[in-house]
């Protein structure tokens, strides 16, 4: 496999517990590529990325991410997979009753960072990367809903992942802030990151053309394989 890889899939079935969701499913994306997964609720979008990051099981076909085989993979190394991707909700998943910078060193410390200089440093980095390096010290209820998913995505970057996998990042956002958070992620590809983003938000990606990945009755098209 090229160094450049970070998603391969090769005649991969993807199933939500018995249900068979998507069948031959074949998928090669690169680090720096942006790439839109699109469908329907139910279409099979979120029980893709779950399978990206192991939380559903790869039982048929083959399938790496990061360097990680998705068939073979034990649960013991599932944290370290995770931690070369970053991932991103529609609901955010923040803990409200902390600050912002107490949300970033909640992760930096589960995932083993202990030098306190570096941790600084670190939430600093990330926060600037969001447009966001003034308000560390805010509660999460303080913020509105657009910068509250600005701090998630903050909060994907911090172990410097290869992959950024977002499922429908602005479903909960008004068309305004859809565009800030959609430029974020845009950025966030520029500098060499394979992002992922499933979303049913077809005018964000009017705006935002790129490669597309369609899942469609049981199946995905591929924009790249259509060019």
């Amino acid at each position: 496999m090229a160094l450049d890889v970070i998603i391969q899939l090769n005649k991969a079935s993807i199933f939500q517990k018995n249900y068979l969701v998507l069948s031959n499913v074949s998928l090669t994306i690169e680090k720096g590529e942006f790439v839109y997964l699109l469908g329907k609720t139910g279409s099979g979008k979120s029980s893709l990325l779950k399978t990206l990051y192991a939380e559903l099981n790869l039982n048929q076909g083959q399938g790496t991410v990061a360097g990680f085989n998705l068939t073979s993979i034990k649960r013991k190394d599932i944290p370290y997979l995770r931690r070369k991707l970053g991932i991103v909700f529609q609901d955010f998943q923040l803990l409200s009753d902390r600050s912002v910078n107490d949300n970033l060193l909640f992760v930096l410390k589960a995932t083993g960072w202990k030098n306190k200089e570096e941790i600084q440093k670190r939430i600093q980095d990330v926060l600037e990367k969001v447009h966001l390096s003034t308000k560390g010290f805010k509660m999460i209820y303080e913020l509105s809903g657009g910068e509250q998913q600005r701090i998630s995505i903050a909060r994907a970057l911090l172990n410097d992942p290869e992959l950024i996998l977002a499922d429908e990042p602005t479903g909960n956002l008004d068309p305004e802030t859809s565009e800030e958070i959609m430029k974020v992620l845009l950025e966030i590809s520029k500098s060499g990151r394979a992002v992922l983003i499933a979303t049913h938000d077809i005018m964000m990606y009017n705006k935002f053309p790129s490669r597309t990945i369609r899942c469609e009755n049981g199946a995905i098209i591929d924009s790249k394989n259509l060019s």
